[in-house]
């Protein structure tokens, strides 16, 4: 019993052979906490759907499956971790085949087959133990976004590494807007996908240990797409990890979007590419050669950090744990199980790095980052790389008053000197200054801040008669009548014409 697209699976088998891999083999770097998943259904009742294969064409809010993967300091005693079957009945859930016995379930999926050895892959204990409790304390967050209609699982092996090593990761499955399928990698599939990433962001405020100013989003294919998008919209988002994204085959698509703007990309990014595609895979399968080396959007960005890697052993299939383990291999192009196991713990050691280098601020995983791989212990003609630099910013007003907050609003005039030592072209505009002291004049818990603002604001504008006057108003908010009214007089002093100052001193003085 088969779904038909298997059909269409069974006619290219001429060019397939099956994998002998093992997540053993594998052998990620696990690290010291022990992995716990919890995995539940909840619904975005903003949006409707329909489960296309129930036939009752019923409209019903939309599901959101979801996937986290996080630290613990459990040591389970008697529990057994999860298998890869555990997994894959998550999948048949998204999939929305939930009651599909588990014996059909190799036959059933046209990317899965039913051999020996995927059979052998069901078995296999995975590093993950379901609903252990939370470690104490804030962890980083990844937001994972799947490949095209894929599982949130997808990628649990990579998921898991994370986690023992300190991050929570949270997925959803990729669906379509109004049924489980796509439209085709179109712009809507992939504002739909970037909206169930900011569902994800919300949902997160119901993990305590979930630190809401370190996330990153880490996407796959089409998900490396989407995940950008949210990046555009959401300046929550930290940094992007791009695991063979379409960002670089569809650049276009995201340039349709109303949000679309590559100055807001301004956070570090690194995409890691499949080896190039043989002349023969693109004659046959009518590729374009241009997908081999352009590069449109990594080219364009100019705000942010970026690397871009290149994995000569592996083609884009097996940058997901499903992929490595189930996916058929080509032998047009596909290097030996061994390679691609090799390539893909490279692939989740360069993600952890370069996450830890920009969430934990990790000076020797940014180092690793920085390295030629070589330097890392990379094999020589396995990973190429490049990388690029922000333009230097200009330094704004919204930067200085994140200094300022920082110190909550103290000692101003020697940040500002100190300021103008390493950046001699900053300015602090008149009237944002203006507008800053009143705001914070006016919240009787940030009063003082405002009057502090003030006073640097009168030290750099001396002949300005309207800070003054704001200065007063803000001593007179505070009760302090003495200061009011030798501000008022300043500003009157400035500009006789003030009514404002005239009327405040003549009922100061009365």
């Amino acid at each position: 019993m088969r779904l038909p697209i298997c059909i269409v699976v069974l006619f290219f088998q001429v060019t397939l052979v099956f994998g002998q891999t093992s997540l053993k083999q594998i052998a990620l770097d696990i690290g010291k906490k022990t992995v716990g998943f919890k995995h539940y259904l909840t619904a975005d009742s903003t949006r409707t759907y329909r489960r296309a294969l129930d036939w009752t064409n019923k409209t019903i809010p939309r599901p959101i499956p979801v996937s986290i993967w996080y630290p613990s300091n459990d040591k389970p005693k008697g529990l057994e971790p999860m298998t890869v079957l555990n997994y894959m009945e998550l999948l048949k859930e998204e999939e929305e085949w939930e009651y599909l016995p588990n014996e059909y379930l190799l036959d059933w999926f046209s990317y899965l087959r039913n051999t020996e050895e995927n059979r052998k892959h069901l078995k296999e204990s995975t590093k993950s133990y379901k609903e252990i409790k939370f470690a104490n304390g804030n962890f980083p967050v990844i937001i994972y976004a799947p490949s095209y209609q894929a599982s949130s699982i997808e990628n649990f092996a990579l998921c898991e590494y994370l986690a023992s090593h300190g991050y929570i990761v949270i997925s959803s499955p990729s669906r379509g807007t109004e049924t489980r399928k796509f439209e085709g990698g179109t712009e809507k599939d992939m504002e739909t996908q970037a909206r169930d990433i900011e569902f994800l962001m919300q949902e997160l405020t119901n993990i305590p240990s979930a630190d809401p100013d370190h996330i990153a989003t880490m996407g796959f294919s089409f998900g490396g797409l989407s995940n950008v998008l949210s990046q555009m919209r959401n300046e929550n988002i930290k940094a992007i990890v791009s695991l063979d994204g379409s960002i670089k085959y569809q650049y276009n698509t995201l340039k349709k979007s109303p949000f679309f703007n590559i100055k807001k990309v301004d956070v570090p990014f690194i995409h890691m590419s499949q080896k190039d595609i043989p002349e023969e895979v693109l004659k046959e399968d009518k590729i374009d050669p241009q997908l081999n080396d352009k590069f449109e959007f990594y080219d364009s960005i100019t705000n942010s950090r970026a690397y871009q890697l290149k994995f000569h052993n592996l083609t884009h299939s097996y940058f997901s744990t499903l992929g490595v383990l189930f996916e058929q291999r080509d032998k047009r192009q596909d290097k030996s199980d061994a390679e691609i196991m090799e390539s893909y713990k490279w692939v989740s050691a360069y993600t952890l790095n370069f996450l830890n280098a920009f969430l934990k601020d990790d000076a020797n995983a940014l180092k690793f980052i920085e390295n030629q791989p070589s330097d890392n212990g990379v094999k020589s003609k396995l990973i190429t790389q490049i990388a690029k630099q922000p333009k230097p910013r200009i330094f704004t007003f919204q930067d200085f008053n994140d200094l300022a907050s920082k110190q909550k609003y103290k000692n101003l005039k020697e940040l500002y000197s100190s300021l103008l030592k390493r950046k001699p072209s900053i300015e602090l505009p008149e009237w944002k200054l203006n507008n800053l002291g009143l705001q914070l004049t006016f919240n009787p818990k940030t009063s003082e801040y405002g009057i502090n603002v003030f006073l640097l604001a009168t030290d750099i504008y001396p002949n300005s008669a309207n800070l003054f006057d704001s200065l007063a108003e803000a001593y007179l908010f505070k009760g302090e009548k003495e200061n009011a009214i030798d501000n008022f007089e300043k500003s009157l002093q400035l500009n006789p014409q003030n009514k404002n100052a005239i009327d405040r001193l003549k009922k100061l003085k009365e």
